[in-house]
């Protein structure tokens, strides 16, 4: 398929679609992921009896703060459950959503189409690859030209030989302090979304220099700042300053991790507290009072098994159920909320 055929459209994994079929839209969710790349053995003999415990809600409240030392709370691997949850954003008045599984953490294209089909949504699929903890030993072996043509594949003929073919770059994994080969990926990932004209999802490092440091990478390999979604903005301690910054390049700012609260992360020896759902829709309000209204897009990220409904999480639907009529209250128009859900999406996720 040509660059021209493409252009204007929005490619699902089901084909292309007009952009104004798109609707209500999550722009960073995992319908169905394995993040074992976080799995950390623990040293003490009583917290290694949490590693193999299947996640049940009796042994909720004391997993959360060991979530990573257990193997199956990263394991959504289940195509009927993760259909069954999928489903419930659908029947929440949901259309469409952006699975953003990159290689390393169990992209699954012919899997996508069977959801996309049994759940009537649509779903664009990512491309690239995730963090460094997932990377397969040939990455590091690879040139960035190689990389570049594996992304555009996918995006042009499809994963493997499936056929499916991916509607973004993303989300584009990075830790802190990066590595030539993450910065490698960045950069690959630019000449792709020229080439192609694909926007670029981006999983900063945690740390308050990342951000500008992976979009400058990007810029400088030649990707358009306004078809860049800073994301994970909600999650890692980015001051308001910097997340300013960002904004002002034209680069899309993403709130992606709505319903998950009181979770603690670690990264480069930084301990990072996520913030709550009040926090998150106040640096949204503030954004919108600085006139970023246009450059903001929200969603779950549910990737791990505490985040679906069926264990006590939000699930796909905590942003319709919850999060939009507590803002209406708050005073958001609708204008501003198509904005967030609809029409940014649209933008973004219409080739160029």
């Amino acid at each position: 398929m040509s660059k021209s055929e493409r252009t204007g459209k929005i490619q699902t994994v089901l084909g292309l679609i007009e952009p104004d079929d798109l609707g209500v839209t999550l722009t960073h969710e995992h319908s169905l992921i394995d993040l074992s790349c976080y799995f950390s053995m623990p040293e003490e003999a009583t917290e290694r009896w949490y590693v193999d415990q299947p996640v049940t809600i009796e042994i909720l409240s004391s997993l959360m703060p060991r979530l990573f030392h257990n193997r199956d709370v990263g394991d959504l691997c289940d195509e009927k459950h993760q259909t069954e949850e999928v489903y419930k954003y659908y029947l929440s008045g949901g259309n469409s959503l952006v699975d953003t599984t990159s290689i390393g953490i169990a992209r699954d294209p012919l899997a996508l189409t069977r959801i996309s089909r049994a759940t009537g949504l649509n779903i664009i699929m990512g491309a690239s690859y995730y963090v460094p903890a997932s990377y397969s030993e040939e990455i590091y072996d690879q040139t960035e030209q190689e990389i570049t043509d594996a992304i555009v594949k996918d995006i042009t003929v499809g994963v493997k030989d499936t056929g499916v073919k991916s509607g973004i770059i993303g989300e584009v994994g990075n830790f802190w302090p990066t590595n030539e080969t993450s910065r490698k990926i960045l950069r690959a990932s630019a000449h792709a979304s020229v080439e192609t004209g694909a926007a670029i999802s981006i999983h900063p490092g945690g740390h308050p220099d990342a951000l500008l440091q992976h979009l400058n990478d990007l810029i400088e390999a030649g990707a358009d700042p306004t078809r860049i979604i800073m994301g994970h903005l909600d999650v890692f301690p980015y001051s308001p300053e910097v997340v300013k910054e960002i904004a002002e390049t034209g680069a899309t700012l993403e709130f992606d991790r709505f319903g998950s609260e009181n979770t603690n992360f670690a990264e480069a020896g930084l301990e990072i507290a996520f913030p709550s759902d009040v926090q998150r829709i106040e640096r949204i309000e503030q954004l919108i009072e600085w006139g970023y209204e246009s450059q903001i897009v929200i969603a779950q990220d549910v990737c791990l098994k505490t985040d679906l409904s069926s264990y006590g999480g939000g699930g796909y639907t905590h942003i319709l159920d919850s999060i939009i009529p507590r803002m209406r209250k708050r005073g958001f128009s609708n204008d501003n909320i198509d904005k967030m859900m609809v029409e940014n999406p649209k933008r973004l996720l219409t080739f160029k």
